[in-house]
């Protein structure tokens, strides 16, 4: 029997959906109990509503189900974030704070919160981005992860909390809807050519950027969170890797399952964003430190996505 009790805060969203079933798959149902602001249809495990800016709510939900882990997912992502820069920065540190202190205090153990490669921006380097290097992020989501990592860091120093984080690249899966990035279109892209044959991008044609197929990132996640503490030695947040590509490759690799695809393009206020971060990641310390591999590149995944879209909304 597990020890564990872990907590996912923002259960509902796009790696909250996929995570919570490896991590009930691994520690059992009831030891994982999942939350949102809202309830969603099927719940097969403990739910509870929490907003994870209410501190006092947050703690008697820790309290009660005598939580030891907790996955801090809520957060308002980079597009979205734009539009509304102050309740993001709001959103984003307060709920960071609310269970770094719960750590602090001794109330829960273990702690996984999610960077992003938003931290970087126009002035870092864009290929083979590095762990340490320059760091001048532009959108207010970049801003509030990068704060988010150096008081991750803070708290584990001064505090000896025990805090671990990745920087996501962009993230694509099929089980859930994405949840307001600039990398989505990487999400949509499948679901438009499997229903219609066509897509229309936010994002020109030769963007390249990073990214990650969900069984890696959860692989990755999960990973980091059950490595021995003496082999986690960054403490603000880990750069990985999975592949990169832009709107044109990924095009061409779905043309292998729909040859009459076609793609055009109409660059909104996202390309900016995405023009302000890295082209690809050097994630070696990841690699070194606690023994990280991706598995898929960008056909597999696209076999993989087809495959598992068609399966599950008949198309």
């Amino acid at each position: 029997m597990t020890t564990e009790t872990i907590l996912i805060i923002g259960s509902n969203g796009q790696i909250g959906t996929e995570l919570a079933e490896v991590l009930r798959a691994s520690y059992g149902t009831d030891n994982v109990v999942c939350s949102d602001l809202k309830k969603p249809e099927i719940t097969p495990g403990p739910f509870e509503i929490i907003d994870i800016m209410d501190r006092e709510g947050v703690y008697t939900i820790i309290k009660k189900y005598k939580v030891t882990q907790v996955y801090l997912l809520a957060a308002m992502l980079s597009a979205t974030a734009e539009k509304n820069p102050k309740f993001a920065w709001d959103l984003n540190m307060q709920g960071l704070f609310n269970i770094l202190d719960a750590a602090k205090e001794g109330i829960i153990k273990k702690v996984y919160w999610p960077s992003s490669i938003a931290v970087f921006g126009p002035t870092t380097p864009s290929v083979n981005t590095p762990q340490y290097t320059i760091m001048e992020p532009n959108t207010i989501y970049g801003i509030s992860k990068q704060a988010g990592e150096r008081f991750c860091e803070y708290y584990f120093q001064k505090y000896n909390v025990d805090v671990r984080s990745i920087r996501y690249p962009g993230l694509i899966g099929y089980k859930s809807a994405p949840g307001g990035g600039t990398t989505d279109y990487a999400v949509h892209i499948y679901h438009e050519a499997l229903k219609n044959g066509k897509y229309t991008c936010f994002l020109n044609e030769k963007t390249t950027l990073p990214m990650m197929y969900m069984p890696d990132a959860l692989k990755a996640t999960i990973s980091l969170m059950e490595a021995p503490a003496e082999k986690v030695k960054i403490r603000s947040s880990y750069n990985i890797a999975g592949m990169s590509f832009n709107p044109l490759e990924i095009t061409e690799a779905i043309k292998k399952h729909i040859p009459n695809f076609t793609i055009d393009f109409a660059p909104d206020f996202r390309q900016a964003i995405a023009d302000s971060w890295p082209q690809s990641i050097n994630d070696q310390e990841a690699r070194n430190d606690w023994g990280w591999k991706n598995d898929f590149d960008l056909q597999k995944m696209t076999d993989d996505m087809i495959f598992n879209l068609k399966k599950i909304n008949l198309f």
